[in-house]
């Protein structure tokens, strides 16, 4: 790396220490958990926006944070340059699947529309094209060349022409990750020591999550399922199986514990299936906050500073999506609270 690009990354990393103290955390996230309304949500994040929904809300969000993504690549170069720029393909794929469920319904429509982002002439779809496509495989044919294009293609081979958008979804999941690992590895140390176990825990959790709602949300079967595993260490065909055959949502979860959460509650919320899966998703980004969190302190000037700061941006954001869809639907404060990352709750415990 050259004495510029050190001096940028210094550059970025001091103003990501300066903007991290400002993430809405501990108190002040506890201060807007407590707001009545939508609007007060919004006037405390945007003080001289107005919002007229909780989408319009939660769009300005993720658009904000992809701006702000984007304002890292001109102080970053080499491997960690292509790292940063792979987070980017994050929300180009949540774009791809707003159009593939548009593409998909009978009849196709242009319904998920106003929740694209609108993303930097790299990453940018042609929307129109692709709803006009005459098939998936024309569908897939119409986008850009490169991993996204080769995830669709392959699902469409593995899975067959009529499959669900489970399917397509994952199929987009499983590149990105592969991706993400192989520029992940690239990376010297001591970055690639503090930003791999980041890496590894979104793989983990992706298929402890891909596991249970592939089984026990949609019923599918094992071997149906199986053709998803990225191979090696993360994820081996073994131990996505394993995951698969769980008998319940708890023992998938005991499986995953080190890996894709750091443990679990002394008694595991029961019932319906979708209910556990929501608080293994809770667990699961409770661990993602705590490893970005020690990157961005142990890293303090370096790469992990960029990453770490990343991962708890998106974890703000969410923390404030599921605030303003709480307020919609009229949920209480301490039921919020609880579900914010991270909550104040009893460290989970081993199972």
């Amino acid at each position: 790396m050259t004495d510029l690009a050190v001096n940028r990354l210094d550059y970025l990393a001091a103003r990501l220490h300066g903007r991290r103290s400002r993430l809405a955390e501990a108190s002040r996230l506890d201060d807007l958990c407590r707001l009545p309304n939508l609007t007060d949500l919004g006037r405390a994040v945007y003080p001289a926006a107005e919002f007229d929904s909780a989408a319009a809300f939660q769009r300005r969000l993720a658009q904000d944070l992809v701006d702000e993504i984007d304002g890292f690549r001109p102080h970053l170069e080499g491997a960690g340059a292509e790292l940063v720029d792979w987070l980017r393909v994050r929300f180009q794929v949540e774009n791809l699947k707003v159009l593939l469920r548009d593409f998909l319904r009978e009849p196709a429509s242009a319904a998920g529309q106003a929740h694209l982002l609108a993303l930097s002439k790299d990453l940018a779809l042609d929307a129109a094209a692709l709803r006009a496509a005459e098939s998936l495989e024309r569908f897939a044919a119409g986008l850009p060349p490169g991993t996204l294009r080769r995830s669709v293609v392959w699902a469409v081979d593995t899975f067959g022409v009529g499959l669900r958008p489970f399917f397509l979804e994952a199929a987009l999941d499983r590149g990105y990750f592969q991706e993400l690992r192989r520029r992940t590895d690239r990376l010297a140390e001591p970055d690639r020591d503090l930003i791999d176990p980041i890496v590894a825990q979104e793989i983990e959790a992706f298929y402890l999550l891909l596991a249970v709602r592939g089984r026990f949300l949609h019923g599918l079967a094992v071997e149906r399922v199986l053709p998803l595993a990225l191979g090696g260490a993360e994820m081996s065909a073994d131990r996505f199986g394993a995951l698969l055959s769980a008998e319940d949502v708890t023992a998938a979860a005991r499986l995953a514990v080190g890996r894709a959460v750091d443990g679990l509650p002394a008694v595991l919320e029961s019932g319906e299936a979708a209910v556990a899966i929501s608080g293994l998703e809770a667990l699961a980004s409770r661990r993602y906050w705590r490893l970005c969190n020690r990157a961005f302190r142990g890293s303090h000037m370096g790469l992990g500073a960029v990453v770490g700061y990343v991962g708890l941006r998106r974890v703000e954001v969410a923390n404030w999506v599921m605030l303003s869809e709480g307020l919609r639907l009229g949920e209480g404060t301490e039921r919020l609270c609880a579900r914010l990352i991270p909550c104040q709750q009893p460290e989970a415990g081993h199972v």
